[in-house]
């Protein structure tokens, strides 16, 4: 909530700061247009946003991993490293309360450290010391370290001044102490707000790493063997899809027939996700390459299905009847009327059904793949690798990206008519 609350405000002060101070006096006569549908001309994207967009994203990316492409005072809090302690009471049946300090040494994971030697003290709480790697939590095992243990009734009362009982946590300088169910102590040291590497490392490691596979390669192939294996599987797959689906969608959208024989199957199909079908095809076509394939085939099936019906249906009648009235045969309303008016949407859907194959292909490869950016990312989660998890996902969507813009780029050459009318 924390990190949305910083984004929204960015994007907030960026668009003022934009918008309303630098571009005051340009005149924009394009944002005075009504906007309707099919009008793209209307809305283009602000170039400025996307830049800000995604250089918010690095940074606040580097702010919170500590990143050290961004200068120190950039970075949010870490967690906290170095020697810290508290004092915890202890009582006892027939004794008095007696105190004893826990020297504690948080050090970055990893590193070798060593535990001082502390002097116990004279009453039967004694000092203790341990060391704990960051971001993790340490036991005070008071059971051993005193000389009268839980057998003989004793039990933590106090940390540092401060009355505790089972479940309860007191704050101290640099950490926390909670007593546990059974009366012990857990230290947890200071977090911060930065992520732990585990779970975000920071850019220049994903970038490190990035460089480290590209030279060595990863599991016994190439980073572009891994990359071209699933761009292959991800074009035939939707090739497949597009070849059945568009047909199917023409049928659908001028056959009453047509349409009512598979309407039921595509509206059934539509929303049931490919991965619920991994099984099915693992029982169909193997764990091979054909289960692969067949699987991204029918993610993109129904989305081309749908696409050209729409597209067909959504013809208007005025142009057929002003077709006919010329003299045109049925065959050609198809190819002159049909045919370019459809086009907006197929493409429209050739996108999402690209988009969606390149969802699907980390789950297509889970199944017995040697090769291709979705293993990468599955057996590097496993050994909690998750700077290649991090890359192979920045890979697979500057891929798919670059895919979007290439076939936006087609299909302002080849249906330069879109929203015109």
């Amino acid at each position: 909530m924390f990190f949305l609350l910083i984004y929204v405000a960015v994007f907030a002060g960026s668009a003022f700061l934009v918008t309303k101070v630098l571009a005051k006096g340009i005149r924009d006569y394009t944002s005075l247009k009504t906007v309707t549908f099919g009008d793209e001309s209307a809305v283009r994207p602000n170039r400025a946003a996307g830049f800000i967009s995604i250089i918010t994203i690095f940074v606040m990316w580097g702010v919170f991993t500590g990143s050290t492409v961004l200068p120190s005072f950039l970075h949010a809090p870490g967690p906290f490293v170095g020697q810290t302690s508290f004092t915890y009471t202890a009582q006892a049946e027939g004794q008095a309360p007696d105190d004893a300090e826990v020297t504690i040494i948080v050090h970055p994971r990893g590193e070798p450290v060593e535990v001082p030697e502390v002097d116990g003290g004279d009453g039967f709480a004694k000092n203790d010391a341990i060391a704990i790697a960051q971001w993790r939590s340490g036991l005070i095992n008071v059971q051993k370290n005193d000389e009268i243990g839980k057998g003989d009734g004793a039990q933590v009362i106090a940390i540092n001044g401060e009355k505790i009982a089972p479940g309860e946590t007191v704050r101290t300088a640099n950490g926390s102490v909670t007593l546990s169910d059974k009366g012990t102590p857990n230290y947890q040291p200071s977090k911060g707000w930065q992520m732990e590497p585990l779970y975000l490392p920071a850019p220049e490691e994903v970038w490190t790493r990035t460089l480290q596979i590209a030279s060595e390669g990863f599991r016994n192939f190439t980073l572009l063997e891994h990359l071209g294996y699933s761009l292959f599987r991800v074009v035939v797959g939707f090739i497949l899809g597009a070849i059945v689906g568009i047909p199917l969608g023409y049928a659908m959208g001028l056959s009453n027939w047509f349409r009512g024989w598979f309407d039921p199957i595509v509206e059934f199909m539509r929303p049931v996700p490919p991965l619920a079908l991994i099984p099915l095809v693992i029982i169909w076509a193997g764990i091979g390459e054909a289960g692969k394939i067949i699987l991204l085939f029918l993610a993109a099936l129904w989305i081309m299905a749908i696409a050209a019906r729409s597209g067909v249906s959504g013809v208007k009648i005025s142009k057929v009847h002003a077709a006919y009235s010329l003299g045109a045969s049925k065959w050609q309303i198809m190819r002159h009327v049909i045919v370019p008016n459809s086009l907006p949407e197929i493409f429209t859907g050739a996108r999402v059904a690209m988009g969606v194959c390149w969802g699907t292909v980390v789950a297509a490869e889970l199944v017995a793949a040697e090769q291709g950016a979705g293993m990468m990312i599955m057996t590097a989660s496993k050994f909690q690798n998750t700077d290649i998890v991090i890359m192979g996902i920045i890979l697979i969507g500057v891929i798919g990206f670059g895919i979007d813009m290439l076939m936006r780029w087609a299909e302002r050459i080849l249906v330069p008519w879109k929203g015109k009318g």
